[in-house]
């Protein structure tokens, strides 16, 4: 794994004003404008400030030049990249009283991405707390950790040896990470706990968490927003699990006809959730609708309501006969102990309107109580039919995991539902090959014409045939419509476009030579032959890769030390086979390679994710520096004029695909 450093500044206190991720980014812009220009003076930045995300919205470049003035009298001054930190951190500054401070909330959704506010929520931080003091108590490794004291930075010392998220991944999604992976020890290595991070990170990115502004120095550095954030998202998958068809397929008692279910399907998981508080609220007699889990539970009567709907024999009228909104809280917190959900928040939590801790809230609720025992077999035959099948079902959910690992703006909760009116489709273009969407020709939902959704769809087509997609016989309306068949082999070619793309760029670029399918087959099989190992695959779809042995020994061909052999079985029968594929998986995300396959797609032969495993691994063992006695027959070169930071992370966001999509995708 390459040992990255990070970018360091001497002034210690305002290193501390930003994360890596972020000090990377501005280090990069730093020194491609110093290239282009030949240096940066003060009269550059406002230009400079201006294309940041950050500000563009809120000043034109006059008023980054007033601000400015306030500092620098000089507009010729040289400025260094300490300088422009200070600089960057005194508009932030002006920004937030100028925003009126309405991004300090934390979310459940997304982790912040800015670093405009760092302060902790206290509250949160005891619920989190709570909540892993609970989960975790009887981990044979953490037990000795345990309980943390909300009360302290317990927390953020004890998830820098990046164990603790690990773990709690694996209790959001049982059997995300192969724990024989992770480094238990009490006192780490630098590598072992850069691999515990990096393993943590892709884990958290392959069950749908936004990682993209966290790095694994941040976490080393414990730095308590990030973590919070973090952990936040992993426990929100986990008290949302169940608010889908496949887990809870009573949840069509919550539509009305077909058409409903459909939508249902399409729904994110906390929307449900509102669906289903609000279904019971009105057989209750609740008069209002509950939109948010903020200011609409306020004064705890639609929990009063609901609470009495679900559970009677517990809840009683006390709590909708108070009169005080704290008091009424209380009674409510003591009535949900009753159903043996946990108190992780209290009155105060409910009554100030803390959007996370509310929705943690009600999805204890729903897993104790959800109330839903009628089942119309029509629409659940319906439900059924609309529900994929198993390889369908992993496909939809290996590109909904890519796309929202891009960073696109919209987040994606069902794919085959969410691309259908071509926007998110040509959010992923414009992010793997920038400049190719037009914009102006294109509808942000939300879309009331039908029409504009097939203006999207064609662009998206014309730019697919642009890129030498095949696409016989395809039109934007066939995605319009939902043809899964065509979208699966859509998807797949814009995913291999993309891994291809990636490491071209990684690769000499003096013959300007296309990465192919073969290319990547030859390398593994070069990599593993170079150990004197005599394994090999004929193809992607070679049957004897089920053992996972040739994955293994792939491995441990681009670091050596990275395998423990000793936890690898002959892979000859299915519970070897099932240990090997999710050692494989593990061992791969604590390389640093983003991959979203599950252990079935080995033991299956999976071509699609087995090529999408192959180039994971081909290129973090490109981009990481080798020494001149172990260099490959074409050295991995950073592309022409760019930064290796901005390699670097590229690689958060390589996903690949099969060769039988780019053979024949009209019939993937």
């Amino acid at each position: 794994m390459s040992s990255f450093v990070g970018v360091l500044v001497s002034d210690q206190e305002l290193q501390s004003q930003f994360t890596q991720v972020e000090l990377r980014t501005l280090k990069s812009k730093y020194v491609s404008e110093r290239n282009q220009l030949g240096r940066v003076t003060v009269g550059d930045l406002p230009a400079i400030f201006k294309k940041l995300k950050i500000f563009s919205e809120l000043f034109t470049e006059d008023e980054i030049k007033s601000v400015l003035a306030q500092s620098y009298e000089n507009t010729d001054e040289d400025i260094d990249f300490e300088s422009f930190l200070r600089a960057h951190l005194n508009l932030q500054a002006q920004a937030t009283a100028k925003d009126g401070g309405s991004k300090s909330s934390s979310s459940f959704l997304k982790t912040a991405t800015t670093t405009f506010h760092h302060a902790i929520n206290e509250s949160e931080k005891a619920s989190y707390v709570a909540h892993i003091n609970n989960c975790l108590a009887e981990d044979k490794f953490l037990g000795q950790f345990l309980p943390i004291d909300p009360s302290t930075d317990a927390l953020f010392d004890l998830a820098k040896d990046g164990v603790l998220l690990c773990k709690l991944i694996n209790v959001a999604v049982p059997g995300t990470i192969d724990e024989r992976a992770i480094n238990t020890k009490k006192v780490l290595n630098p590598w072992e706990r850069n691999e515990n991070h990096t393993l943590g990170l892709n884990s958290a990115k392959a069950i749908g968490c936004t990682v993209v502004n966290i790095g694994t120095q941040d976490l080393i550095e414990g730095r308590p927003h990030l973590i919070l954030g973090l952990i936040s998202q992993v426990i929100k998958i986990q008290l949302l699990a169940d608010l889908n068809l496949k887990k809870t397929p009573q949840l069509v008692e919550l539509v009305e006809d077909d058409k409903e279910v459909e939508e249902l399907i399409s729904l994110a998981p906390e929307k449900v959730l509102l669906k289903w508080m609000n279904f019971h609220l009105k057989k209750a007699g609740y008069e209002k609708q509950v939109t948010n889990f903020s200011s609409d539970l306020k004064d705890g009567e639609a929990y009063a309501y609901l609470l009495n709907a679900l559970a009677p024999e517990v809840a009683g009228p006390s709590a909708l006969a108070a009169s005080d909104p704290t008091e009424r809280a209380s009674l409510v917190l003591e009535q949900a102990e009753k159903l043996d959900c946990k108190r992780y928040l209290t009155p105060k939590d409910i009554v100030e309107g803390s959007p996370n801790l509310n929705l943690a809230f009600v999805a204890q609720i729903f897993q104790h109580r959800n109330g839903l025992t009628t089942v119309d077999s029509q629409k659940m035959s319906f439900a059924e039919m609309m529900t994929d099948d198993v390889e369908t079902s992993r496909e939809e959910r290996c590109f909904r995991l890519w796309i929202n690992s891009l960073g696109v703006a919209t987040y994606v909760n069902n794919v085959f539902e969410d691309v259908r009116n071509g926007w998110v489709l040509l959010e992923v273009l414009d992010k793997v090959s920038p400049g190719s969407v037009n914009w102006k020709l294109a509808t942000k939902p939300p879309i009331k014409m039908p029409f504009r959704k097939v203006e999207n769809c064609n662009q998206v087509i014309q730019i697919g045939k642009d890129l030498n997609f095949s696409l016989v016989n395809v039109a934007g309306n066939d995605f319009v419509q939902g043809n899964k068949k065509l979208l699966v082999a859509f998807l797949w070619q814009l995913m291999r476009f993309n891994m291809l793309q990636l490491l071209k760029n990684l690769r000499s670029h003096s013959q300007g030579k296309e990465i192919t399918d073969a290319d990547i087959l030859n390398w593994a099989n070069n990599k593993v032959k170079k150990t004197g190992r005599t394994s090999e695959m004929e193809s992607f779809k070679d049957k004897n890769l089920s053992s996972g042995v040739f994955f293994l020994e792939l491995l441990s061909a681009v670091e050596p030390r990275v395998v423990n052999w000793s936890l690898v079985t002959k892979g000859e029968t299915d519970e070897d086979k099932k240990l090997n594929a999710t050692y494989i998986i593990s061992v791969a995300r604590k390389l640093g390679c983003s991959i979203f396959l599950l252990p079935e797609d080995i033991i299956e032969v999976n071509q699609k994710m087995i090529l999408t495993l192959t180039a994971s691994i081909m290129h973090w063992s490109l981009k990481k520096p080798e020494d001149h006695s172990n260099r490959e027959a074409t050295p991995a070169t950073p592309m022409e004029n760019e930064n290796e930071t901005d390699v670097v992370d590229k690689v958060s966001n390589l996903s690949v695909n099969d060769d039988d999509a780019s053979e024949n995708p009209s019939t993937a």
